[in-house]
């Protein structure tokens, strides 16, 4: 049965690793006829390195010592070829005890060693790339942010100097100038928040009801000139990363109060429930709504619904709350239709580690 068996090399060996059977898959893996390879010593398929090291013999004494020895390394087959070997040595006795050979058992795990070697290097190109894009936003919005300054400065002094010999066009162009540049500096400022986004996670134990409340404190002058009502109780007290998730939360409710409905005080609700591994929250308003066709769009950075017009706003307060989501490895949804206002809803797993937990 054992000989018949070809996805693992199954052999024994003697005390010496003399090898005293082979099987179809150990021709299979290793490319030898039982012929050609019975008898030779196991050292054979080890590389010179591990040869000059005793690795072979070390995995002998280990199996005779413990019961057993475990190994990963490359292995060479009889071509010269080299395959990535899964390897268990396992001791066996007599009826009194004393060892009497090993069973070696190998496995071809090259594919699998290929493509973790694939996504270590896709891992770390990523990684990188995302290294030079944060760099280049932090130059490049450095760099925009001082001639916008110099330009805001000048726009009041001049205005400032000559404001008697502006006649009603020119007093309006200069405040158009102004408030572009206004619009420019918190659009980089918004860029700069984003590419920072899970640049320092912590993550700790969040009490979400008292989150709300404190933020609903900072909010109130924002609710309370939109004639607005919020809603929440009994929310969780959770593992998340408590600066993002308040970011989150604020970019949402401000997005209820920015769409809200014309003649229509704004009705804000958020709750939660646990589900399995995860919380799954909803924030729910009353606002103008959201045509389906567009649903996926609104979470990408820069994309607008609106003009800028209708609606003040960048076009990142959303591609924020898709990211802060992703970085606490949940899913974030909206469903909605116009006239009908919109629920978002997010999860965040309950897999996350408080990082106070564990010793600096």
């Amino acid at each position: 049965m054992v000989e018949e068996i070809d996805d693992h090399a199954i052999i024994l060996l003697d005390k010496t690793g003399d090898i005293q059977t082979w099987n179809r898959g150990a021709q299979k893996i290793k490319g030898y006829l039982a012929q050609e390879i019975i008898g030779q010593n196991f050292r054979l398929f080890y590389s010179e390195a591990d040869r000059c090291s005793d690795l072979p013999t070390r995995l002998l004494k280990e199996a005779e010592r413990a019961g057993k020895a475990y190994h990963e390394g490359w292995r060479f087959r009889q071509d010269g070829s080299q395959f990535w070997g899964s390897i268990t040595i396992t001791a066996t006795h007599d009826e009194e005890g004393n060892v009497t050979g090993f069973a070696k058992i190998t496995r071809d795990l090259t594919e699998r060693m290929q493509a973790e070697t694939t996504i270590r290097r896709h891992v770390q190109e990523l990684e990188n790339q995302n290294k030079e894009l944060e760099q280049f936003v932090y130059i490049a919005s450095h760099d925009l942010q001082e001639p916008l300054l110099n330009v805001n400065s000048f726009v009041e002094l001049f205005q400032q100097e000559y404001a008697e010999q502006f006649d009603e066009m020119a007093t309006m162009y200069l405040d158009i100038i102004k408030q572009s540049t206004e619009r420019m500096q918190n659009l980089i400022k918004s860029l700069l928040d984003y590419s920072r986004l899970g640049r320092q996670k912590s993550a700790t134990t969040v009490d979400c009801q008292r989150l709300m409340e404190t933020l609903m404190q900072d909010l109130a002058m924002s609710v309370a000139s939109a004639g607005a009502k919020v809603h929440f109780t009994n929310l969780p007290t959770l593992v998340a990363y408590p600066l993002e998730l308040r970011q989150l939360f604020q970019n949402l409710i401000s997005n209820a109060l920015k769409f809200r409905s014309p003649g229509a005080a704004p009705e804000i609700s958020i709750s939660a429930q646990q589900d399995d591994n995860v919380w799954r929250f909803s924030v729910r308003d009353n606002g103008i709504g959201i045509d389906p066709a567009f649903k996926d769009k609104i979470f990408l950075i820069f994309q607008r619904l609106h003009t800028q017009d209708t609606y003040e706003g960048n076009g990142i307060g959303l591609a924020h709350c898709k990211k802060i989501i992703d970085i606490h490895g949940g899913h974030l949804r909206v469903d909605s239709m116009p006239g009908q206002g919109s629920t978002f809803s997010f999860t965040i797993p309950n897999t996350l580690k408080n990082q106070s937990d564990f010793p600096a």
